[in-house]
């Protein structure tokens, strides 16, 4: 893992394959924080997140990025071991977690990809530029909590 994470790199980087079209949203996001913060992590980890394109299979639900975030998450600080719902790993995980979304809600004000992408002629990708912004803004968050908690510096 690296001691020292620039922010805006990682949103740079998950916005550019994002806006290159080589990696779908979710994928973007996984990518971004394992190239910038660990790159030890499997990269399996970005295979695990293709399914949550278009709002999780496409139904257009949930954003997909909000989604990867919160893998990336429970990759630093989820549990890989059976415990209860009150263990303090979970919790911690659980609160961070809605720490993210929350901030994506605040700023977007709905989680639901369909709301965001309403009218948009995503065949024609009229989507990208909406959705580019997305992706960079929950790598960077994720990026910006994982920094925070486990104590990486953050530079420019």
């Amino acid at each position: 893992m690296k001691k020292e994470i620039s922010i805006e790199k990682i949103r740079s980087d998950a916005e550019g394959v994002y806006k290159a079209g080589t990696f779908l949203c979710a994928e973007a996001v996984v990518y971004a924080i394992r190239q910038n913060i660990d790159p030890n992590m499997p990269k399996e980890m970005i295979a695990a997140a293709t399914g949550f394109a278009v709002g999780v299979g496409g139904s257009r639900c949930m954003c997909s990025t909000v989604a990867a975030a919160v893998l990336c998450l429970g990759y630093f600080f989820g549990r890989t071991f059976p415990t209860t719902i009150t263990d303090p790993q979970s919790q911690k995980t659980i609160t961070l977690a809605y720490e993210l979304q929350e901030s994506f809600k605040s700023k977007n004000k709905a989680l639901c990809c369909r709301v965001h992408l309403k009218g948009k002629d995503t065949e024609r990708g009229e989507h990208v530029a909406q959705c580019a912004g997305f992706v960079g803004d929950m790598a960077a968050k994720t990026a910006e909590i994982v920094a925070r908690e486990l104590g990486l510096q953050v530079i420019a």
